[in-house]
């Protein structure tokens, strides 16, 4: 089978420096849109910060997507409009649900701030489905002992969302939606199958193909629908698999606002400026004002 076979796109990072560390973001890209739900995938180091020093990420606010966190290494602590507090670290999943509106901040706790933090995993956003956008914003923290591991001749996958090789996770779904990490040992496999409408492969680290297709890390590669394939590893590896529910509807995306009206996210855009949306109850002080002079980009 050749490249061409089972790869739609290859999707190369836009990298930033940010703080100290590096963010490697392959959706939203030019050349595609969406995966699934998923409009935006983000890697995040890893990292190794300075002692006494730590990431901060104001108060920012976000409609009618959920944010979904996931951690290799280090802890982030996850505070937003609705009271919640909580510290997320490996293996667990953060769903937050923007909805009609939610405000948030992820600042490194303070315990792990004297030693310098570590800092590596994925953030993604997922589109709310038509119908669903303006539901009522909510939060989700699913335990990594509460998420199905499936372990199989040196395969270790962790299901984070969705149903994949016969286990469910329990993390709540809006349309369909398939997300996995999966670590590879070396000389090892494990079988990528063809039910969903759209479907990514991430190589995060370590060597990997696909059918025989080498892959590289920091490329999201799109795959081609209806096409099973063996997602194999020589030496050792970490990907993500990630898709579900292709979605008929464009969305529109500007900062931190989603949404399949340009409308909303204009009034979205006139409330933070207002100062309307709710406030962070233990981080009210601060906050993230709206960048200047944007556009407003349309991903069809």
């Amino acid at each position: 089978m050749t490249r061409e076979d089972l790869i739609e796109l290859t999707l190369l990072p836009a990298t930033h420096d940010i703080g100290g560390f590096k963010v490697h973001r392959t959706l939203p890209h030019r050349e595609r849109t969406m995966v699934g739900p998923f409009l935006f995938f983000d890697q995040m180091g890893p990292a190794q910060l300075p002692p006494g020093q730590g990431i901060d990420v104001r108060p920012h606010p976000h409609i009618n997507l959920a944010t979904v966190t996931y951690l290799f290494e280090g802890a982030m602590g996850h505070r937003d409009s609705l009271g919640t507090d909580i510290t997320i670290r490996p293996g667990a999943v953060n769903l937050m649900t923007a909805g009609h509106g939610i405000v948030h901040s992820e600042r490194s706790p303070e315990d792990v701030r004297p030693g310098g933090p570590a800092l590596s995993g994925i953030q993604t956003w997922l589109a709310l489905p038509d119908g669903r956008e303006e539901i009522d914003p909510a939060f989700e923290h699913v335990a990594a002992g509460e998420l199905p591991v499936i372990s199989d001749g040196g395969v270790s996958a962790r299901i984070i969302m969705g149903s994949l090789w016969g286990r469910t996770a329990p993390t709540t779904t809006y349309a369909g939606t398939i997300y996995a990490d999966i670590m590879l040992a070396a000389n090892s496999s494990v079988p990528i199958d063809a039910e969903a409408d759209e479907r990514a492969i991430y190589l995060v680290e370590g060597d990997a193909s696909l059918e025989g297709v080498p892959l590289e890390p920091q490329r999201l590669y799109v795959l081609r629908p209806g096409i099973a394939a063996t997602l194999r590893s020589s030496g050792g590896a970490r990907a993500m698999l990630a898709g579900g529910d292709a979605f008929a509807t464009p969305r529109h995306v500007w900062w931190n606002f989603v949404s399949s009206s340009r409308e909303r996210i204009q009034e979205a855009k006139r409330a933070w400026m207002a100062r309307e949306f709710p406030v962070v109850p233990g981080d009210e002080v601060e906050w993230i004002p709206i960048p200047g002079q944007p556009k407003t980009v349309s991903y069809p």
